[in-house]
């Protein structure tokens, strides 16, 4: 996402959800509020993965536990979240053995290339140097960015609808040059940091906010946003400017294992399971 990504370092996006929202709980049911929208379709529906043979083994993946509401600690000291969770799915649909071992979000590429673990499950984004080292799966979620407005406000977020309004985004970011780009004839104006180009929306200053929608999803939830504000227009997903989306990554040339994970994650999108993670983890729904 924001910045580049530097040779041989793992990267992901920033993802802070505010301390006053929290997850479901993992034994309840999600919830979906009205109004929300549906998980897209990440998958090509004419390319059904063909079903892993034979025995698979223990398959260890690796995470870290910083990533909210990706991959955590709880308040109880758990490992949990979202990625957590459908670690655990893909090994019950595979009815494979597997363990799930916590790492420094740096270490993880490291160890998974002295065979201390076969798969990575943490968010990370793959640039050049990494295709070297890892392959990935299928995408499984897209972080895209998103155009929020203050409620009750008429403003439709084109081109032509935003032109010479004032846009607030984060300096260097992303999605600043996603704005730059689309939208020449709009005022954009580069905060410091994500909390003072929100905070620049809800006390007026510009007119609407571009950023990344799973942060922006939690803090329209949240104290901060003092409900001021809502998601406005479509996602938007382009791959070169805000990533390939979440994947699951194991060593350069195990196809087994990839097509083994590309499988239980069709599997698991085709009967609701990846939906069902994503409105418990995401209660408001970012797409």
């Amino acid at each position: 996402m924001a910045g580049a990504q530097a040779p041989g370092q793992p990267v992901r996006p920033a993802v802070t959800p505010p301390a006053d929202v929290k997850p479901l709980a993992p034994t309840l049911k999600p919830s979906r509020p009205a109004g929300s929208a549906q998980l897209p379709n990440l998958w090509d529906p004419k390319r059904r993965p063909e079903k892993p043979t034979g025995d698979l083994g223990t398959i260890r993946f690796l995470t870290s536990g910083d990533f909210p509401p990706f991959n955590y600690l709880d308040s109880g000291g758990r490992l949990t979240g979202f990625n957590i969770d459908l670690a655990r799915a893909i090994c019950a649909e595979l009815t494979a053995a597997c363990t799930i071992q916590m790492r420094p979000f740096d270490d993880l590429v490291t160890a998974i290339g002295e065979r201390r673990g076969d798969a990575i499950v943490a968010g990370l984004n793959i640039g050049a140097d990494l295709r070297t080292k890892l392959e990935t799966t299928d995408a499984y979620l897209t972080m895209p960015g998103r155009f929020v407005a203050p409620k009750g406000t008429a403003l439709t977020t084109t081109p032509e609808g935003l032109e010479l309004r004032w846009i607030s985004v984060v300096s260097g970011s992303a999605h600043e040059a996603f704005v730059l780009d689309s939208f020449p004839k709009s005022r954009v104006v580069a905060y410091p940091n994500e909390a003072a180009a929100r905070d620049a929306l809800r006390d007026g200053t510009v007119d609407v906010h571009f950023g990344d929608a799973v942060g922006l999803s939690f803090w329209l939830l949240g104290e901060a946003s003092h409900n001021c504000c809502e998601f406005r227009g479509a996602p938007y997903l382009e791959s070169n400017y805000f990533g390939d989306g979440l994947r699951i990554s194991v060593t350069k040339g195990n196809k087994r294992l990839k097509q083994a994970f590309d499988y239980a994650l069709h599997r698991l999108s085709e009967d609701g399971t990846i939906a069902e993670l994503y409105f418990r983890y995401f209660p408001l729904g970012y797409y």
